[in-house]
């Protein structure tokens, strides 16, 4: 059963949310994770938007009984040769520069939907307008083309896996910080000192001089010392 584009937004977006509030809650650390190996979108989508866009091109349309499917159906071919010629080169260079990165890969994968359900209806048009050949090439690159969307959500679905998993094992290790916190007994208080007391400044003593010692008085020098009789 083909998974919704919609899931993989939902999905993508709370994981990334959850691995944010992890990273910072324990100190926004970022995650090591391996790097790829896996092919870049472009590689499995590739052989088979060639195999579709070969197949269109090489219709003989104009051969096919006359008529509103006919002529639908060479607009269909039109918009699929658009579609694999201009809109979805920017969109595969976006997805294969950001390979693990699953808001990237959904704009291809919304394109492919659309190509197939175009495809799809070109398909219908030859199996009442066209011939047997023409039809049987492109159910063969329908095939193709289911194939190429199915490997694309397979790898979308194992990068969400893989978003999941890293919001595990922070939530892992934001427990375990935690739980760490709460063994280690938290460190005594400083003890207070006392504020200093405040510095009085010295009054300066004020010295009186010393009071002159009174002088002996003299006699006069015309008074006679008296005579005793």
């Amino acid at each position: 059963m083909r998974i919704s584009s919609a899931f993989f937004i939902a999905a993508a977006s709370w994981s990334l949310s959850i691995v944010a509030v992890a990273q910072s809650a324990t100190g926004g650390a970022p995650v090591q994770t391996a790097p790829s190996t896996q092919p870049v979108p472009s590689g499995l989508l590739q052989p088979a938007l060639d195999q579709v866009q070969q197949t269109v091109s090489a219709l003989k349309v104009e051969k096919w009984k006359r008529g509103t499917v006919r002529d639908e159906a060479g607009g269909h071919i039109s918009s699929i040769l658009r579609d694999v010629h201009t809109t979805l080169p920017p969109l595969l260079a976006t997805a294969d520069a950001a390979p693990g990165t699953t808001s990237k890969m959904l704009p291809v994968s919304r394109n492919l939907a659309a190509l197939y359900d175009v495809l799809l209806s070109v398909v219908e048009a030859a199996r009442i307008s066209g011939s047997a050949d023409d039809l049987n090439q492109l159910q063969q690159a329908l095939t193709s083309l289911g194939t190429a969307r199915d490997a694309l959500d397979d790898r979308m679905l194992a990068s969400v896996n893989a978003l999941e998993k890293q919001e595990v094992d922070l939530r892992s290790s934001l427990r375990a910080s935690e739980a760490a916190k709460r063994a280690t007994p938290p460190p005594p208080p400083a003890p207070v000192c006392p504020a200093p007391a405040p510095v009085r400044k010295a009054r300066k003593k004020v010295t009186t001089p010393p009071a002159k010692p009174p002088q002996a008085s003299t006699p006069p020098a015309n008074s006679t010392p008296k005579t005793q009789n």
